[in-house]
């Protein structure tokens, strides 16, 4: 997709998101205008024993495609592209050799085979740690592998100690960012930013992450496989002159550390000031903001990470389902071929998340007294529970198709509510205007809704499914010396502003109510149907 290039945005970032659901590569201006994008989904394996994964190759292949095609496309001239900027997902394991070539598939952040391998380094009988172990973890780092696996540390002892031809060939485990750059580069290397969800790091000071010694010993994890840490959004080196020659790029193009999508979000949401805050209705979702100090909540699943200057930290947590919810009850709709038995647009294609949003229009604020509960793949913030499943409760006979969808929008909504209690406890103080991004964040009536679930003000940022490129060309921007954090806010166009409104804040209160305790009540049946 080609936009036209505005006067002055002379110098451009290739910018890549690599989500969970394929990559997206786009010419950005370094202040931040989207003039090139193209999407290319991926498929993501899942196996029966908790296995996750997919092909890194496949992504570098597929990116690079996209930015020839960017390149060839006429939007900018070559010479214009100043740096490579890459985002995305993260908490995944790419194993590569020491060209940095994959020699395994990604074992992606949801993938759990660690997990007995995690437990047996760390458990003990505080929620699944040893206490004295713990403590120190959070000391250090600011969080502690997950018992589940799904995290690096679990992804590592997995491949050390149950794929050994794998772990023989790797000289690098890295996260998805950082395997990109070093593909660009031929550089290995990570930041305080791109490790944090390792939880191998000493987080103490922002301005200066290094691993830390115990909790690699503690971890089992093998240190000399583990790239050297570069500050956040520094830049690791230029593009290899091969490199640059395949696509079309001039030589000496920077290539910038790798972020994750929770850094872009906020560069690209506007929202890095103290406290500012952003919402992220992606295929999982987050509530996060910039904050001075170091804190974790391991009750609720929440820490602090370096954030995008050296002296501050990012909120972190994470919903396990987001716009994931809603592509869920596309799929489902789509096997009929439609919305409605009222003859709606199909549910499947091209239109078919605007056919949704339009139906659940149709239906009253509080979807006749439906709640959906969105844990369909379990949750994570603010309750840790991968057996916790999702559902419609108070279904009648009486309930229509369109209060199906619109309590799917409600719910995950009710979820961030209750994700945005735990936020506000965390940081001492109420979220004040709320921006939001992400696919989710394109449907007004989504965003009406959250502002009223919430009692916030929601500010729906302008092309909000691409704000983590925009973040990464703007994180770009700050690396080479172009911007300031200061100048981020008024670089992000706010489309529209969504208030609470009065009537449907009291229908959401009165539902939002037994939100919470749906989880309570339903927890031991959870772990009794999803031992496996």
């Amino acid at each position: 997709m080609k936009r036209s290039t505005p006067p002055g945005d002379h110098r451009v970032v290739l910018a890549v998101d690599l989500g969970t659901g394929g990559p997206k590569v786009a010419l950005v201006s370094l202040t931040g205008t989207i003039l090139w994008v193209e999407h290319t989904p991926v498929s993501t394996r899942t196996d029966p024993d908790g296995g996750s994964t997919q092909d890194a190759e496949e992504w570098w292949q597929l990116i690079t495609h996209s930015a020839r095609a960017a390149l060839a496309s006429g939007s900018v001239p070559p010479e214009a592209v100043v740096a490579v900027s890459c985002t995305g997902q993260w908490a995944s394991t790419v194993p590569v050799d020491a060209v940095g070539r994959p020699v395994g598939p990604c074992l992606m952040w949801s993938d759990t085979r660690g997990g007995p391998l995690t437990r047996k380094a760390v458990g003990g009988p505080v929620s699944g740690y040893h206490p004295v172990a713990l403590a120190r973890w959070i000391r250090i780092s600011g969080g502690a592998p997950s018992t589940s696996g799904a995290d690096p540390i679990g992804h590592m002892l997995h491949l050390e100690q149950r794929c050994p031809e794998v772990a023989a060939a790797a000289r690098w485990y890295l996260e998805p960012v950082d395997y990109l750059a070093m593909r660009f580069t031929g550089v290995a290397s990570a930041s305080g930013a791109s490790m944090a969800g390792s939880w191998l790091t000493d987080t103490r000071s922002p301005g200066s992450v290094r691993y830390d010694p115990y909790l690699i010993r503690a971890s089992g994890v093998p240190m000399m496989k583990l790239p050297p840490l570069r500050p956040t959004g520094s830049v690791v080196g230029t593009v290899r002159a091969e490199v640059a020659d395949a696509l079309g790029l001039n030589n000496g193009v920077a290539v910038v550390a790798g972020t994750p999508d929770l850094h872009s979000g906020a560069v690209g949401s506007g929202a890095v000031l103290d406290y500012q805050t952003h919402l992220a209705i992606s295929t999982t979702s987050w509530i996060s903001c910039p904050v001075p100090t170091k804190k974790t909540d391991v009750l609720h699943q929440m820490a602090t990470v370096p954030g995008i200057s050296t002296d501050r930290y990012l909120v972190a947590n994470n919903q396990e389902s987001g716009g994931g919810a809603l592509a869920w009850l596309r799929a489902c709709l789509a096997d009929d071929g439609g919305v409605g038995a009222s003859g709606g647009a199909p549910a499947g294609g091209a239109g078919g998340f605007d056919a949704l949003t339009a139906l659940a229009a149709r239906a009253a604020p509080g979807s006749g007294g439906l709640i959906f509960t969105p844990w369909l793949g379990g949750e994570r913030s603010p309750v840790d529970d991968r057996r916790a499943r999702g559902g419609f409760h108070n279904l009648s006979l009486q309930t229509t198709r369109a209060e199906l969808v619109r309590a799917v929008l409600e719910g995950v909504a009710y979820n961030s509510r209750w994700l945005a209690e735990s936020v506000e406890r965390f940081i001492g103080r109420p979220i004040g205007p709320i921006r939001a991004i992400g696919g989710g964040a394109t449907s007004a009536l989504w965003c009406s809704i959250y502002a009223s679930v919430l009692g916030r003000t929601v500010e729906q940022v302008a092309d909000p499914v691409h704000a983590n490129l925009r973040g990464a060309a703007l994180l770009a921007g700050m690396a080479l010396g172009e911007l300031e954090r200061t100048d981020i806010g008024s670089l992000v166009p706010v489309a529209a502003t969504h208030h609470p409104d009065p009537g449907d804040r009291a229908a959401y209160d009165r539902l939002y109510a037994e939100f919470p305790k749906l989880y309570r009540a339903q927890r031991h049946l959870f772990s009794q149907l999803n031992q496996a």
